[in-house]
């Protein structure tokens, strides 16, 4: 993992559409065609599927705006800043890296072959980190530069 790596800060939110009509009005981002995903994750107490909504910000530094899911990972934190995610090249290596520096696998996306595909890992008192195969980019630089949406 490295610095440049850095490509998003994600941000869970109560209210997804005011988020948005908000960052565009402050500070002038517009954003990619928001999805509505039926998501399989893996957690530690075993695997389940949530429905996610979600974009990201056409301008970089990338901002994620992801809509709040009661009762799960992704609930609004208290700095506002949910997690960081990097990109890699090696998702469990670097989940390894992590964990074996006090951090916990808190969820993690499998590929359809079985093989992780991003993984949220967390500590008390550290932002959490997303780590996003690199796989994804060319489809998700593609999913940005399909145009601004707002």
């Amino acid at each position: 993992m490295k610095p440049e790596d850095k490509y998003h800060v994600g941000i869970i939110v109560d209210d997804f559409d005011e988020t948005l009509a908000w960052y565009s009005k402050v500070f002038g981002y517009r954003w990619a065609e928001p999805v509505d995903v039926a998501n399989p994750i893996v957690t530690p107490a075993g695997e389940q599927t949530v429905q996610m909504r979600m974009t990201y910000s056409v301008e970089e530094p990338r901002i994620e705006i992801i809509q709040s899911i009661p009762g799960t990972l992704w609930e609004p934190a208290d700095s506002g800043v949910h997690h960081v995610g990097y990109w890699t090249d090696d998702v469990v290596g670097d989940v390894a890296t992590l964990t074996a520096s006090g951090m916990t696998l808190d969820v993690s996306g499998l590929f359809p072959d079985g093989s992780m595909m991003w993984a949220y890992c967390g500590a008390p008192g550290r932002q959490r980190t997303e780590l996003v195969s690199r796989a994804l980019e060319p489809s998700m630089r593609q999913w940005w530069a399909s145009g601004a949406t707002r």
